[in-house]
């Protein structure tokens, strides 16, 4: 059995709503920010592993601030978050590209007139900036972010305001998230999450979920469009 072997029928219902994690699932940014931290602890003499930066994926930026806090001292915190950002930021204005169909999945939700939202930790600022240069943010009727919740992902809060910004019952949400503390998320809020990971592969822990587990967008709109047709 692969990690994407752990539930693969199409969901069972038509949503009403399909809401959408943005890094590592709608945009390829995962990738460039692990570079980044790499380069940051590199030019600082931080000897900070690869697994480090795998296991904030998905978190609010306070958790990760945290988990640093715990190896490092207040002034290597800052100086390498400050490092890390600016390199960032590079790659952010000159436009990251999107994952291999999330456009098309858009498009399908579109011309069935499913509303959607976007539910990301990212700070709101930064995440409207991603979505606007990626060509991504006329495709939503409701963007909440890490900065409009008290606590973030694997808590609840973040879909369930966002269901309630698009009138939707939470148990008639299609969520589609790349990490684990976003699949928790969606299932702590009774909503049907599809994963579609991205630098993590999902073990065995992590199917025991019992969720939809794809290897790409492209997957997870052949389970979702079946319904759409009825």
């Amino acid at each position: 059995m692969t990690p994407f072997d752990a539930v693969v029928e199409p969901i069972a219902f038509v949503p009403q709503a399909v809401l959408f994690d943005m890094d590592g699932l709608m945009i390829e940014s995962e990738r460039a920010l692990l570079q980044c931290w790499r380069e940051a602890a590199q030019e600082l003499s931080l000897p900070l592993g690869d697994e480090l930066w795998l296991s904030m994926i998905g978190l609010h930026d306070r958790a990760c601030h945290e988990m640093l806090h715990a190896l490092l001292d207040e002034t290597q915190v800052q100086t390498l978050l400050n490092r890390c950002h600016a390199l960032y930021d590079k790659h952010v204005r000159a436009g990251l590209p999107l994952k291999t169909g999330v456009l098309e999945l858009l498009a399908l939700l579109d011309s069935r007139g499913i509303p959607r939202a976007v539910a990301t930790s990212t700070r709101r600022e930064r995440a409207l900036q991603k979505l606007e240069l990626c060509g991504l943010l006329p495709h939503f009727h409701a963007v909440v972010t890490g900065s409009d919740v008290a606590h973030p992902k694997p808590a609840p809060d973040i879909y369930l305001l966002a269901a309630r910004q698009l009138g939707v019952d939470p148990a008639h949400c299609v969520v589609l998230e790349d990490s684990v503390p976003g699949v928790q998320a969606a299932l702590a809020a009774g909503m049907t999450p599809i994963q579609v990971p991205d630098l993590v592969v999902p073990g065995d822990d992590v199917r025991a979920l019992g969720h939809r587990i794809v290897e790409s967008l492209l997957q997870a709109r052949r389970l979702i469009e079946p319904v759409l047709r009825t």
